[in-house]
């Protein structure tokens, strides 16, 4: 008589952290990190295309504030939603909703006429940005094995620098070409969402999300593919355990069980960090190729320091993705954003071209390092059933600071110059640094699946 009993929830987790990498990690982690990409590339050619605006429309610094600003408050919304709703409907349906809603607001942002229009769609673009990136590594995270899996969404991180590079190339190369540059720049942004939505529809769903929903045979199944891609034959165990463990089952109960003494916490801190990080990147990377064009430079030149500056992003995920298997997440998040600081100092007091390159190189490499170390602790420290509400909450938080930043600028600018705008940058970079210290390091263990 076959035997028909279904593997348990533990049995499970077991089976996918022991795998070793195969070829469908390998297409799970480059279809999530395509959408990674894009949205790096949206946030990299917003950047490129205001100071282009700026001169073709005649902005004022607090309208071009606003029209980065906008973008981040729809990723506030989109973060903290899209968490919720990726532990209620599932990882995989969420990044397919998202991907759709960023191509259409993108697409439909080169035809715009005027800046309310702009606006608009900046919103709904950040909608479906901001929802993305803590699925994605929540996703990606419930699928790696436990002793490489920091590396892995370290990996998928750094597929932010592709996006960033191909919006600094886009912005070398297209944007000054023509008055329609920053048009051509947002077409080809909406073009690559679709092939990534088709990808998302072709990779599987979370097996750790389906069992604690209580679907463990269509879990198995997942399961069981990636065994047979490595050539592992794995029995399944008896279920002794009851279909789900979840200690928080509604929207209200999880965002309640972020505050309770067990996570209350690590929540308190991963925010800090969040809004620290947030504050200083976006502030300081939105604004570069403007501040580049204010301190002389003329627009070409400016993107083309910017391009150079953003290349260094790929060695700081290169070095971020040895580290954090060896130091640990803590240890290495905390030495990236020291890292960070005092990159920021350097950069805010720089006058002579290659100061400013070398500044700003170090700067980009330390703290995209460090947001890698960041997504890959972020997932791990929340159980299943609220991983990703928490790891969406604590991204949506993060976005307040990322709203404020760009209307910062222009006023720090006023009262202090550069000089006073990344000592600004460095203070928050080391209050991040410091609150890291109170988050959980999982490194190489098992994710709680409860």
């Amino acid at each position: 008589m076959a035997n028909t009993a279904l593997p348990s929830r533990s049995s499970l987790a077991e089976r996918l952290d022991v795998l070793p990498f195969t070829r469908r990690h390998l297409r799970l982690l480059t279809g999530s990190g395509l959408g990674w990409a894009l949205d790096a590339m949206d946030v990299g050619l917003i950047s490129f295309i205001l100071a282009a605006l700026t001169q073709q429309w005649g902005l004022t610094k607090g309208e071009a504030g606003w029209i980065a600003s906008v973008g981040f408050i729809g990723m506030a919304i989109g973060a903290t939603l899209g968490g919720l709703l990726a532990d209620r409907f599932g990882r995989r349906q969420v990044f397919a909703l998202t991907l759709l809603v960023y191509g259409i607001a993108t697409g439909a942002s080169a035809l715009v006429g005027g800046i309310a229009a702009l606006l608009v769609l900046r919103f709904l673009v950040g909608l479906g940005l901001g929802a993305e990136l803590p699925v994605a590594s929540t996703y990606v995270s419930e699928f790696a094995p436990a002793r490489i899996r920091g590396r892995l969404i370290v990996v998928l991180e750094a597929f932010w620098a592709l996006g960033w590079t191909a919006a600094a190339v886009i912005g070398f190369l297209v944007i000054p070409a023509s008055d329609d540059g920053w048009r051509w720049a947002f077409a080809l942004g909406a073009i690559p969402a679709v092939y990534a939505l088709f990808v998302r529809w072709r990779m599987p769903e979370s097996p750790r999300w389906l069992a604690s929903r209580g679907r463990i045979a269509e879990a198995d199944r997942i399961v069981s593919a990636f065994e047979a891609d490595a050539g592992v034959g794995t029995a399944p165990a008896i279920r002794k355990e009851p279909a789900s463990r979840a200690i928080a089952v509604t929207a209200r109960a999880r965002l309640a069980t972020l505050w309770n003494p067990e996570f209350r916490l690590r929540t308190l801190c991963l925010w800090v960090v969040w809004l620290g990080v947030n504050f200083a990147y976006y502030g300081a990377f939105i604004w570069i190729p403007s501040i580049l064009v204010d301190a002389g430079f003329d627009l070409v030149r400016s993107f083309g320091f910017t391009l150079i500056i953003t290349l260094a992003q790929l060695p700081g995920y290169a070095v971020a993705a040895w580290l954090i298997e060896v130091w640990g997440r803590r240890l290495t998040l905390s030495v990236f954003l020291l890292g960070s600081a005092v990159s920021a100092v350097i950069f805010g007091t720089a006058t002579t071209e290659g100061a400013i390159i070398a500044a700003g190189m170090a700067l980009s490499f330390f703290n995209l390092g460090a947001w890698g170390a960041l997504y890959a602790v972020t997932p791990e420290i929340y159980p299943t059933s609220l991983r990703g509400t928490g790891a969406g909450w604590a991204a949506g938080v993060g976005r307040i600071a990322s709203i404020v930043a760009p209307l910062s600028v222009p006023v720090l600018l006023i009262a202090g110059g550069a000089p006073l705008l990344f000592a600004v940058f460095g203070v928050c970079f080391l209050g991040a640094a410091a609150a890291a210290w109170g988050l959980v390091d999982r490194g190489g263990q098992a994710l709680d699946d409860r």
